[in-house]
């Protein structure tokens, strides 16, 4: 069985599926797709592959396996847009709330400006903003035929994509032989977009924190102002 160091243990793919098989994979697929961050969705499935193509722990074929997530992923992302649509604004407006932050919510809301409905099918190769991208599309005005459409696109590349490409690889010898080294990239490509954002807010807060005196209220005593005092 495959072990990821970075993970805690109930949070790794070897726990979840060793102790709950095919139903842990589909209400991990579930929940990050649409409820909660931070769930190894990408190691998940890139294992759940390998596993199917060594017969390990999961005993269904690999087209039942990629059915069943693609429909998990995308019920879940259902979920986060009727969550966004009929709560978003109550959720999102708690300042304390260390689950649904603002931040969280402007982040997926800045990747949804940036990319259109295909950021629907984007998001879901980036963790943290896959979950709360259907929120936003929710609580925007996105109509829900289109949410649909991008979302149904979206989870079968994303949910059977990676399985199928954990399942073809496993074949690989090297692959085989070294797992929880590619786990641990799988992990850190998923991030790389990420801490690019982090990087983007940073850049973009230190560039209006220097701004804001050459941009503040203009003084009052300032020449120009004196001079339309003066004419009236």
């Amino acid at each position: 069985m495959y072990t990821l160091a970075l993970a805690p243990e109930w949070l790794s793919p070897d726990y979840l599926i060793s102790h709950y098989g095919l139903i842990g994979i589909l209400a991990i697929v579930f929940a990050e797709s649409g409820l909660f961050a931070f769930l190894p969705g990408d190691s998940l499935l890139f294992t759940a592959g390998l596993l199917v193509a060594n017969g390990e722990y999961i005993e269904q074929p690999l087209w039942l396996v990629c059915t069943l997530i693609a429909a998990a992923a995308i019920i879940g992302d259902q979920v986060g847009y009727m969550i966004g649509k009929f709560f978003g604004p109550k959720i999102f407006n708690r300042p304390k709330s260390k689950l649904f932050k603002r931040e969280n919510l402007d982040k997926a809301h800045e990747f949804m400006d940036l990319h259109g409905p295909k950021a629907i099918v984007l998001a879901r190769f980036v963790p943290i903003i896959r979950t709360f991208a259907p929120m936003v599309a929710g609580a925007g005005s996105m109509k829900y035929r289109t949410f649909l459409t991008y979302n149904i696109i979206g989870g079968v590349a994303w949910g059977a994509g990676l399985t199928v490409a954990g399942y073809w690889l496993g074949q690989i010898e090297f692959i085989k032989t070294n797992v929880e080294m590619i786990l641990v990239l799988i992990v850190a490509l998923s991030l790389i977009p990420v801490a690019f954002e982090v990087m983007k807010a940073r850049k973009e807060s230190k560039a209006a924190a220097a701004a804001a005196p050459a941009g503040g209220p203009a003084d009052p005593q300032a020449p120009g102002q004196r001079g339309r005092h003066a004419k009236r």
